[in-house]
C-alpha cells in the first residue's frame, strides 16, 4: 500500500526574484516603476531648484486676477473684467463645443463616405476615393485656412444686408450668412426653473437624456417580444412620445421663445452668432478626420464575410436593410477602436483654433493668459491635465460602448 502526500513547500529565497519565473516579472515591473519615479522626482527637483534661482514659485493665484481680454464666441456670460480661471472655462467650453460638433459631423460623413466607396457604382466609388485621398493626405492646418479663407472671402458684409434692394436677404427673414459668420435665432427661456437659465438647460439635457435611456430600454424590451413571439410590437408612436413630450412640456413651462437676428447699424443683433472661426474649425476637422473613419468603416465591412451578404439577400432583405441589420452591426467590433483614436484625434487637433482666431483653452488659458501673467509652467500643467483627462474620458466612454456591442462568445 503506498500514500500519496503533497510536495513539501519551498522557502522563498531572494534569487527567486530572478531566477524564478513565477517572479521575474514582478521584479521587473518593480525596477521600472523605480526608475520612473526617480526620473519624475529628478525633473521636479531640478525644474524646483530653476525656479528657485529665478525668484519664482509655482503659484495659481493669477487664476483669480482679471483677465482683461474679451472672448468673441462664448458659450456662457464673460467680460474682460472677469477672472484668468472664467476665461480659461470659457476656453474649456469652446475646445468641448467643437470637439462634439467635429466628432458627430465626421461619424456621419466617414461612414457614409465608406460604405459608398464600396458601391458597385463605378462613379460614386471614384468620387469617394477621391475625397478620401485628398482629405486626408493634406494636413488639417491647411483645410482650416482654406474654409476660413472661403467664408470671409464668399459670404458678404452685413451692409450688403442694408437697403431697399439689398445685394444679400436673408434666408426666411431668420437666418443671416455674412463674412462675421453666421446669425440664427436663438432660444430663449423667458422663465427657467430655480432662476437660472443655465440651470433650465441643464434640466432639458437631463431630461433629454431620460428620454435616451427610456428609449432604449422601450427598443430592448420590444426585442425581448419579439424573441419570443416571433412578433416585434409597433413602438414608433411610443418612442417619439418619449423624447418630444417631456421636452416640449419642460420649454412650455419655462416659457420658450425665440430671439430673431435683425441688422442694426453696422451689424446684426440679437439671435446667435455661429463665428466663421467656428464653423471653419468644425468642417475642417470634421472633413479631414471623417476621410479617415471612412477608411476604417470600408475596412470594418470588409471584415465581414461575403457569405453573411449572400444569406440575408436569400432570404429576402434588400441591399440596404442587409447593410444596417447584418454587415454593420458586425463590422462595429473592428470600426470602433480605431474610431476610439479619431475623436482623441479630433480633440487634440482643435488646438489648431488659434489659427483662425477662435479662442479654445489653448487661446485662452495657452495663449492670452500665459502671455500676461508668465505662469508658462503652471498653464502648460493645467493644459496637459485637461487633453489628458478629456482623452481619458473618450476612451472609457468609448470602450465601454465597444464592449456593449462586440461579439459574446463563450
Amino acid at each position: 500500500m503506498t500514500t500519496m502526500t503533497d510536495p513539501p513547500q519551498e522557502s522563498f529565497r531572494l534569487s527567486m526574484l530572478l531566477n524564478d519565473t513565477r517572479y521575474r516579472s514582478y521584479t521587473f515591473q518593480f525596477i521600472a516603476l523605480l526608475a520612473l519615479v526617480a526620473s519624475i522626482a529628478y525633473l521636479m527637483s531640478n525644474m524646483f531648484a530653476n525656479l528657485r534661482e529665478q525668484g519664482l514659485f509655482l503659484s495659481w493665484a493669477f487664476l483669480g486676477e482679471p483677465a482683461g481680454y474679451d472672448i468673441n464666441q462664448r458659450l456662457i456670460e464673460y467680460d474682460s473684467q472677469m477672472t484668468h480661471w472664467r476665461a480659461t472655462v470659457v476656453g474649456v467650453l469652446n475646445t468641448l463645443l467643437v470637439a462634439f460638433l467635429a466628432c458627430v459631423t465626421a461619424t456621419v460623413l466617414g461612414v457614409i463616405a465608406g460604405v459608398l466607396r464600396l458601391s458597385n457604382n463605378w462613379l460614386v466609388s471614384k468620387l469617394m476615393s477621391a475625397y478620401v485621398e485628398a482629405f486626408r493626405n493634406v494636413p488639417v492646418l491647411i483645410w482650416i485656412i482654406i474654409i476660413f479663407t472661403v467664408m470671409t472671402a464668399v459670404m458678404p458684409a452685413p451692409r450688403a444686408f442694408r437697403g431697399d434692394e439689398p445685394d444679400a436677404t436673408m434666408l426666411l427673414n431668420l437666418f443671416a450668412f455674412t463674412n462675421r459668420g453666421i446669425y440664427i435665432p436663438a432660444p430663449v427661456l423667458s422663465a427657467p426653473l430655480m432662476g437660472s437659465a443655465a440651470m433650465g438647460w441643464l434640466l432639458i439635457v437631463v431630461g433629454l437624456v431620460g428620454s435616451f435611456f427610456g428609449a432604449r430600454a422601450l427598443g430592448t424590451w420590444a426585442a425581448a417580444k419579439q424573441e419570443a413571439t416571433g412578433d416585434r410590437p409597433k413602438t414608433w408612436y411610443i418612442t417619439l412620445a418619449i423624447w418630444f413630450v417631456p421636452l416640449i412640456v419642460l420649454l412650455t413651462i419655462m416659457g420658450l421663445t425665440w430671439n430673431i437676428p435683425e441688422l442694426k447699424g453696422f451689424n446684426f443683433a440679437g439671435g446667435l452668432n455661429i463665428r466663421g472661426s467656428l464653423i471653419a474649425l468644425w468642417f475642417a476637422l470634421a472633413i479631414y478626420t471623417g476621410a479617415f473613419i471612412a477608411e476604417n468603416v470600408r475596412a470594418g465591412i470588409q471584415a465581414i464575410s461575403k457569405g453573411q451578404t449572400e444569406a440575408a439577400a436569400s432570404l429576402g432583405l434588400r441591399s440596404g436593410r442587409i447593410m444596417n441589420l447584418v454587415v454593420l452591426p458586425q463590422a462595429l467590433r473592428v470600426i470602433i477602436p480605431p474610431l476610439i483614436s479619431q475623436y482623441l484625434n479630433i480633440t487634440k487637433n482643435s488646438s489648431l483654433a488659434i489659427a483662425v482666431g477662435y479662442m479654445d483653452i489653448t487661446g485662452t488659458l495657452g495663449g492670452i493668459t500665459l502671455n500676461q501673467t508668465g505662469r508658462a509652467i503652471e498653464c502648460v500643467l493645467l493644459l496637459m491635465l485637461f487633453y489628458l483627462t478629456i482623452s481619458l474620458l473618450i476612451s472609457a466612454v468609448m470602450n465601454v460602448y465597444n464592449n456593449s456591442v462586440k461579439l459574446k462568445e463563450r
